[in-house]
């Protein structure tokens, strides 16, 4: 699976070079740091809120889709608070199925629970929910195992728990989508 890693806003060469390093868990992933980087779009923002509506983000990321044939997947990182109209907040958001996914590192920093900084703790949540979002864009759905990667995270203690891997069942149908994927 080729995946397209995209900067969105001002993140860290650093994240994005571990995330790449921790996609691993897809067969045979080629990833690719986009030479692109999107700039926050302004109109995600929503003032009563004071966050960015995810899924207004990931119409951006959509385009560049198209652009990037080669690419099966893009996933855009973004440090910034998202949410949906019906959850106070998202870590990420992606098409299910599709080409397009979308991380926060907003949440997923201990700073945002008023603890000292950890970037492994970072590099860890972050992985998990690439991993979790690009499932989606294969089609997977939530899972019902707390320790599968594609269970959904309701809290930061919910993306700590489970693993960075897909449990028997949910890796299955990874690999029936990659497979298809490759032909």
């Amino acid at each position: 699976m080729k995946i397209g890693v995209l900067n969105i806003g001002q993140i860290s060469p650093e994240i994005i070079e571990r995330i790449k390093e921790n996609l691993s868990v897809f067969s045979n992933p080629t990833i690719t740091a986009l030479p692109k980087t999107l700039p926050i779009p302004q109109e995600a923002f929503n003032s009563e809120r004071q966050q960015y509506h995810s899924t207004t983000i990931l119409n951006k990321i959509r385009p560049l889709t198209e652009e990037n044939k080669m690419l099966h997947r893009i996933l855009g990182i973004i440090d910034v608070d998202l949410y949906v109209p019906e959850l106070n907040f998202v870590f990420g958001e992606a098409e299910c199925p599709g080409k397009a996914a979308l991380i926060s590192l907003w949440r997923l920093k201990q700073e945002f629970y008023e603890k000292p900084s950890n970037n492994e703790l970072l590099f860890e949540r972050a992985t998990k929910e690439a991993v979790h979002e690009l499932g989606h864009t294969l089609g997977l759905i939530h899972c019902v195992n707390p320790f599968c990667v594609m269970y959904f995270s309701n809290s930061i203690f919910e993306t700590d728990r489970k693993q960075s891997l897909f449990c028997g069942k949910c890796y299955q149908k990874v690999e029936e989508a990659t497979n298809l994927m490759e032909e």
